[in-house]
């Protein structure tokens, strides 16, 4: 999932993080009450890394070799496949999560309703985001459009883009931890981790990438 490259500031999201200076006795106290081991927690942190990685590896794939885009005889045609597909990857990984939840433990000092209010109120922030978002950019500008070639004419500074780099990411994010708040679980919030992760990583790849495309395009439009 994609949106027109954004200089990184001060609200840039978990982007900016320096992951390299966190403190990793939370992530230890979580594992204590996570049986790491479960096949099914296995399978969710699988999908949450390998969804930003296929897109990314197909989206790029495209862009090299425009097969997509041959196979289907038109690049929004290609672009609304790949956008199916990972759409349904998506609901695969969240079904995975809430699996996940469901056969580890909770904690029973997050199993109460402020805990429960402070993960609906997550959810409900990050479903802005996310859907605000999606009619920012639309259907082919969320789903990796600018790879099949089809640009943005100008750089989206709407709400949520005003407020937040990547709210498509960050908003996603939000759901899971409120989710895995609402739950109490620590398999939820362990996960959470993975996917704020994850999503750092793709980011660090798919913005030089992108902004290298709209360059290009610059050039040409010269």
């Amino acid at each position: 999932m994609h949106q027109l490259p954004h200089s990184l500031d001060c609200c840039g999201g978990l982007g900016n993080v320096d992951y390299s200076q966190a403190d990793l006795s939370t992530m230890a106290l979580l594992l204590s009450y996570v049986d790491v081991t479960d096949s099914i927690l296995g399978v969710a942190v699988f999908f949450i890394a390998f969804n930003p990685l296929f897109w990314n590896l197909v989206a790029r794939w495209e862009h090299r070799t425009r097969s997509l885009t041959r196979l289907f005889h038109s690049p929004y045609t290609a672009c609304y496949a790949l956008g199916a597909v990972i759409l349904s990857l998506n609901v695969l990984r969240s079904h995975c999560f809430a699996e996940a939840m469901k056969s580890q433990p909770k904690l029973e000092a997050l199993d109460s309703l402020p805990g429960y209010y402070a993960g609906a109120g997550l959810v409900a922030i990050g479903t802005v985001f996310v859907l605000s978002s999606f009619l920012a950019l639309g259907f082919v500008g969320t789903f990796l459009g600018d790879y099949f070639g089809i640009l943005m004419e100008a750089k989206v500074t709407c709400f949520p883009f005003s407020v937040l780099d990547n709210p498509m990411y960050w908003g996603s994010t939000s759901i899971y931890l409120g989710w895995a708040l609402m739950l109490a679980s620590p398999a939820g919030l362990l996960l959470t981790a993975v996917v704020a992760l994850c999503y750092a990583v793709a980011l660090r790849y798919e913005g030089p990438f992108t902004e290298e495309i709209y360059r290009q395009k610059a050039v040409k439009s010269e």
